[in-house]
């Protein structure tokens, strides 16, 4: 990638991109929530399911293109494209990070 990333969110958009599914344990807290589609996902079984579930609708590629850190928040802009309607469509990943891990992700539109 060509954005500097924090390591574990470098790693999450690795996942994303066809990596290993079970190294989402070593990038979430245990008891993290995603929020996307208007779906909350908490823990690391239910995340690893969503990011299952989501591969087997859809192939996708998702390139991050910005990063804006804020307040206990990292927000990385990203580019999705892939066979869903609406493809290629950008959207907002906000990061809660505790320590080297994610605690909250909220990905929508931008």
């Amino acid at each position: 990638m060509s954005l500097q990333l924090p390591d574990v969110v470098e790693t999450y958009f690795n996942i994303s991109n066809g990596g290993d599914v079970s190294q989402l344990a070593s990038c979430f807290c245990p008891q993290a929530t995603v929020f996307d589609e208007n779906q909350t996902h908490e823990g690391i079984q239910a995340i690893e399911a969503w990011q299952q579930e989501v591969r087997q609708a859809f192939s996708f590629d998702v390139q991050p293109l910005q990063a804006l850190p804020g307040e206990g928040k990292l927000t990385v802009i990203a580019r999705l494209t892939g066979d869903f309607p609406g493809s290629p469509v950008h959207l907002s990943h906000v990061f809660t990070l505790e320590g080297d891990r994610i605690g909250a992700l909220e990905i929508m539109p931008c």
